[in-house]
């Protein structure tokens, strides 16, 4: 069994450069980054990630491809000062001790508490990848918490983008905030890049199952992802169609704007959807999809669930917000809506169920879209070249 990696040997490695790669999510370095990972350690780096979560699979899939692990504390969800200041002062101390040369952090703490402490412990180049500036960046205009909150988070980002680096970002909504707040004062230090990517390796296409209409909502269990309004619209479509299905899957979150298991086995329990659960391998359930549906309201940055499902093939329903919108070329792939509107979400379901070769025809374009726009190899050359760790192109 891997062990958690002993922060004071790796202290005494030395590759081309050291990297260290911070997150909020363990288990996201491998759904999310493990080709971006894979990708520096065969430019030559020698790359350590650190996350909250001591994820035993996790930590074996990293070192199969020489990554190692270390844990450091950090609450995903919350403002704690004293939590985060704990956060902050692990990762300057495995920063003063391990000596990267290159910090990237990715999703809101880390970068706030994962640049600051590399700026504190001499790091030169620290990057940040704002995969989404998440719910606080929302259309929060006429809730005061809410915008306190931000601009707090907005004075916290600016600290910790201070100096050199470049700054990812996933979308112009999210790059336009980071202009607008100042975080940065070198506009040329934005990079846009097209999400994550997709590793077509992993995720191949497969045909439109025959047989009844199944829409898939693949998400975190919150609020502002859309569930109530799939909720809605699956609820008005079962009257007239009850023979169509509407699948949700995705983890309980914990955070304060989570929809609880109990209302969601309520929703099953009176056969308006089926909760499959959470898991680890998204791609059996998108096998046997007919249209993915993303509903979401959430500052998203490119929603990564979209992207697997154009590479498996299939339509998409989203909305009309930032991220979300960046997926879907309106009438060819699928079909944009309004936000928080369940009427025109039930709508747009209504027209693959009233058109059965409609799925299949529009899948098709969605794979040719994902291919040409997110495939991960020419996103992490594109990461890796603009923070100057390319040395091959075999990525």
């Amino acid at each position: 069994m891997v062990r958690e990696a002993d922060i004071g040997a790796l202290s005494r490695k030395m590759g081309p450069y050291k990297v260290a790669v911070v997150c909020s999510y363990t288990i996201s370095l491998v759904n999310f980054r493990f080709r971006l990972l894979q990708a520096m350690v065969r430019n030559g780096h020698e790359v350590v990630a650190f996350g909250p979560e001591y994820h035993q699979p996790t930590v074996d899939a990293l070192a199969d491809i020489g990554v190692a692990f270390v844990r450091i504390p950090m609450a995903r969800a919350g403002l704690n000062p004293i939590q985060d200041l704990w956060t902050l002062a692990a990762l300057w101390s495995a920063f003063r001790k391990f000596e990267p040369d290159v910090v990237l952090s990715y999703t809101m703490k880390p970068i706030i508490y994962g640049l600051a402490a590399a700026r504190l412990s001499g790091v030169r180049q620290r990057h940040a990848l704002i995969t989404g500036l998440g719910y606080i960046f929302g259309d929060n205009a006429n809730n005061p918490r809410l915008s306190l909150i931000r601009r707090m988070v907005t004075w916290m980002y600016r600290i910790a983008l201070h100096g050199g680096g470049r700054v990812f970002v996933y979308n112009e909504a999210d790059a336009s905030d980071v202009r607008s707040g100042r975080m940065v004062s070198d506009f040329a230090r934005i990079v846009p890049v097209p999400g994550s990517g997709i590793d077509f390796d992993r995720f191949t296409a497969f045909d439109v199952p025959a047989g009844d209409p199944v829409f898939l909502m693949v998400t975190r269990l919150i609020r502002e992802k859309g569930v109530f309004e799939f909720i809605e619209a699956a609820r008005s479509l079962r009257l007239l169609y009850p023979r169509a299905r509407f699948h949700i899957l995705g983890p309980i979150d914990p955070s304060p704007l989570a929809v609880s298991r109990d209302e969601l086995d309520r929703w099953a329990a009176k056969g308006v959807i089926d909760y499959l659960g959470e898991t680890l391998d998204v791609r059996p359930y998108l096998s046997a999809s007919t249209v993915f549906v993303l509903p979401s309201y959430y500052r998203e940055g490119i929603p990564r669930s979209i992207m697997e499902a154009m590479a498996t093939g299939r339509a998409i329903i989203t909305t009309d917000t930032p991220g979300c919108r960046d997926t879907v070329i309106e009438g060819e792939n699928g079909f944009i809506v309004p936000p928080r509107d369940p009427v025109g979400l039930a709508a747009a379901m209504k027209r693959f169920i009233d058109d059965p070769a409609l799925a299949e025809r529009m899948g098709q374009r969605s794979l040719e879209i994902a291919r040409t726009r997110f495939d991960a190899r020419a996103v992490n050359q594109l990461l890796l070249r603009e923070m100057m760790l390319l040395k091959t192109t075999d990525a």
